[in-house]
This record gives structure tokens, C-alpha cells and sequence, in this order.
């Protein structure tokens, strides 16, 4: 990518937290190189696209993001990359209105870091640009899900050392990053192509007990989506002795039928198995948030199997969850799939999911309410995120960003909760 001294850049993120990771570390290269962000895509000698291509909506996106952009007068210099060029490169180029596509794998050319270390691909960070941080631990996929393009697009899965994860999550909690995210495409499969028998629960117990002498009270870690078929004894354990983790989890749950995990190529779990994890860890985290990525829709669904999925979601304790259509990707086993469903029987499907999230989540933040104080990540404006990944609107929030505040939870807003900083007497403020 063209790049000088001076020059100002605009980057704008699609999709996963490992996606904002990489854009992080672009970021930071480009800076480094004597550039300047600005937050005004029409101020811009150069707009760079870290792109998403997991469904259709996010391709067409990026589309009407790139016909925006060179809307400006004069054109920016319009850059694309990541999984979108991986996925789709001609359909990228057919744009026309863009200058250069990066693809996924080439991304760490940009931050001009050499080689990548054996063979994770070399990108890091020194600081991140909002009050929660995330780090990359892992990258690609081995496993081969019929509806999935990560596989094409970012390639077999690639494991971070330890030592690595270590250095970096350092430099965060030094630079002010009080909450860090471990994040990957696939965590289940931390660790396989590392020497030993390393897996992610050992990641994240090195990690925990490494800096907990230090941070223990001060900052907190928490977890990317994770397999369900990860959700063991090993787990629990490791989740019992951390001192830094927050209590959330999120799980790739994608459908509650069996019939249909399985055309998912999602047989390697049981959904009771979910279930009785989640019972015991109720004696870890009396109080717990719980996330899930959800498919509607998926081929040969019928409506008896959509039902199985709703009561599934019935009977999880979810706080929310991230519920998509069903989109076929080309290059996908399930792109052939015969028993397509038709769109808006997809859209409604999904809706019905949505409703009874929506209504979950309801009652898990009145649950809140009940708390006597909650722990919150201060962000720009007043606002932050508690430990259970609930959106909290602070009254009377000092004005440093980044600071980790106990509160007392007062009310509700639209998207979270209010809260109140406890006055002398402990009382609600």
C-alpha cells in the first residue's frame, strides 16, 4: 500500500474482534510510519477497509462502504483488505472504485514486521484505540463447518505462544487497558500445532496466574466465542482458580437441533452437555453473563427443527445473543445444500428467536438491579461495560476513560443498565 509521511488515513473495521485486533495493529504501523489517523473518512488522502465475509450483508456492505467513500471530492486512495478479498476478489475489483486489495493473508505485509513466528502471522500491538482491549491468541480454522468461509479465507488454524500473549497482554495493562479480551477464530483449537499438549484452558491459566499478582482487582481478562465442545471439567477448574476472569461467556451455539448441527458438521457436541455445564458453573458464577451466535434458517431446516432451537434458547440463560439469517457463502458445502429455505420463512425464524432473546435479557438485567454493586470499564462519554458485558450509563462518571469502577446499579436504559458511583454512606446514588 502507497503510503508517506504526513498522509491521512481512515480505517474502518468489519466484523469480528479479530478483525479489530489486525486493524489495531495496521493502525499502529501506519502511525509509526509518520501517517495520521482521522476520525473524517472526507479529510482522507487514504481509506482503508479491513473487510468481513461471513455473510452476504457483509459483502454488500462493504460495497455501499466503498461507493461512499470515493463519493468524496477529491477520491481518496480506497484500499481493501482481509477475509472480503480472500472470498471474493473479483467481485472486490469489479467495484471499480477500488484502488488496492490487500487479501487476508497479506496483512502483515502492511505493518512492515517481517517474518511472521512460526508460523503466526506477525502482527502485534502496543495499545488500543477504546478502553477494552483484545488479543489475538489464534487465527484460521481446521474443522470445516458446511456453512463456514473462515476455512478459505484465513486458512488452517495457527496457534500464538503463550510467551507472545504474555509480552503483549503487558504492554496493554502498562499502556492503561484495564479489560483484554482472548480472542481467535476458533479457540477449540489453541494449542494443536504448539510442542506438548498446551490447549486454551492452559493458555488462560498461564495468562491468569502470570499477571493476577499484579492486576488481581485492578483489570480483568475475558473470553472470545468459544466451542461448546469446550465447555469440560477442565474448563470449570480453570475458570474456579482465575482471579482475573470476568464472569461472561459467549458460545458458538449456532442451532438447537441436533439434525441440523449435524448438516452443520456440528456433531461434536451435545446440547445437554451445554446444559450441564452451565448448572455447575452456577457454583463458580452465581451471576453470570451468557452470549450466543445463532443460525436461522440453515438448509433443510423445517419448522419442527426451528422449534427445537427456540426451545433450546428457552431454556439457556441468556443475556443476548447474536442471531443471523442463514447466507449462503459460494465455496461452501452448504451452498449446494438441497431443502433451501425460503428467505422470509429465514427472516422470520429468526425474528422469533430475537423476540425470546430480547426477552431473556430483560430479565437477566432486572436481575442486575438486585446486585449491590457492579465493576464497569469506563469509556469515553459516561459510559462503560460491567463484567457481565452489559452497557452501563454512569451518573456523575469521573472524566478518565479506562478506569475500572465499582457502581451501584440504579436503573434501566435502552440498551443496559444505569448506574450511580456509591456515596459515603454506601447508598444508591
Amino acid at each position: 500500500m502507497r503510503r508517506e509521511p504526513g498522509q491521512l488515513f481512515f480505517l474502518t473495521t468489519q466484523g469480528c474482534k479479530v478483525n479489530q485486533y489486525e486493524s489495531q495493529a495496521i493502525r499502529e504501523a501506519l502511525v509509526a510510519d509518520g501517517l495520521m489517523e482521522t476520525h473524517d473518512p472526507s479529510l482522507a488522502d487514504i481509506v482503508l477497509i479491513n473487510s468481513c465475509a461471513v455473510t452476504e450483508r457483509a459483502v454488500l456492505d462493504l460495497a455501499k462502504l466503498v461507493r461512499g467513500f470515493a463519493a468524496a471530492d477529491p477520491k481518496p486512495w480506497i484500499v481493501v483488505a482481509g477475509c472480503a478479498v480472500e472470498a471474493d476478489r473479483e467481485r472486490i475489483l469489479a467495484l471499480c472504485l477500488v484502488d488496492e486489495v490487500i487479501a487476508q493473508k497479506d496483512k502483515a505485509a502492511l505493518v512492515r514486521m517481517g517474518e511472521p513466528s512460526a508460523p503466526f502471522p506477525a502482527l502485534s500491538i502496543s495499545g488500543y484505540h477504546r478502553a477494552r482491549g483484545v488479543i489475538k491468541v489464534q487465527d484460521g480454522c481446521s474443522h470445516g463447518c458446511t456453512y463456514c468461509i473462515i476455512p478459505a479465507t484465513r486458512g488452517r488454524s495457527v496457534s500464538r505462544p503463550p510467551a507472545e500473549v504474555l509480552d503483549e497482554a503487558g504492554r496493554l495493562l502498562e499502556a492503561g487497558i484495564r479489560e483484554i479480551s482472548l480472542c481467535g477464530i476458533n479457540l477449540r483449537h489453541y494449542g494443536r500445532d504448539l510442542p506438548g499438549t498446551t490447549d486454551f484452558w492452559d493458555l488462560l491459566a498461564e495468562v491468569d496466574q502470570a499477571l493476577s499478582p499484579r492486576w488481581a482487582g485492578r483489570a480483568r481478562l475475558r473470553l472470545g466465542s468459544l466451542e461448546p465442545g469446550d465447555l469440560n471439567a477442565k474448563a470449570l477448574s480453570t475458570l474456579a482458580q482465575s482471579r482475573l476472569m470476568t464472569p461472561h461467556l459467549h458460545i458458538s451455539l449456532q442451532s438447537g437441533s441436533p439434525e441440523v448441527l449435524r448438516r452443520m458438521g456440528r456433531g461434536h457436541y451435545g446440547l445437554e452437555q451445554i446444559f450441564a455445564f452451565l448448572h455447575d458453573l452456577r457454583d463458580i458464577w452465581p451471576v453470570f453473563g451468557l452470549g450466543a451466535d445463532l443460525i436461522a434458517g440453515f438448509p433443510g431446516e423445517t419448522q419442527s427443527h426451528a422449534d427445537e432451537t427456540l426451545e433450546v434458547v428457552k431454556r439457556l440463560p441468556l443475556s443476548y445473543a447474536h442471531v443471523f439469517p442463514y447466507s449462503e457463502r459460494p465455496g461452501t458445502p452448504a451452498a449446494l445444500f438441497k431443502g433451501a429455505v425460503p428467505g422470509h420463512i429465514r427472516r422470520e425464524r429468526a425474528k422469533a428467536l430475537r423476540r425470546e432473546v430480547a426477552r431473556k435479557r430483560a430479565d437477566f438485567l432486572h436481575e442486575l438491579l438486585k446486585l449491590p454493586f457492579m465493576d464497569v470499564i469506563l469509556e469515553e462519554g459516561g459510559t462503560g461495560v460491567n463484567e457481565f458485558y452489559v452497557e452501563c450509563s454512569i451518573s456523575g462518571a469521573p472524566p478518565q476513560a479506562r478506569e475500572l469502577l465499582r457502581v451501584i446499579p440504579t436503573g434501566l436504559t435502552s440498551s443496559g443498565l444505569k448506574a450511580g458511583l456509591p456515596d459515603d454512606h454506601g447508598e444508591k446514588a
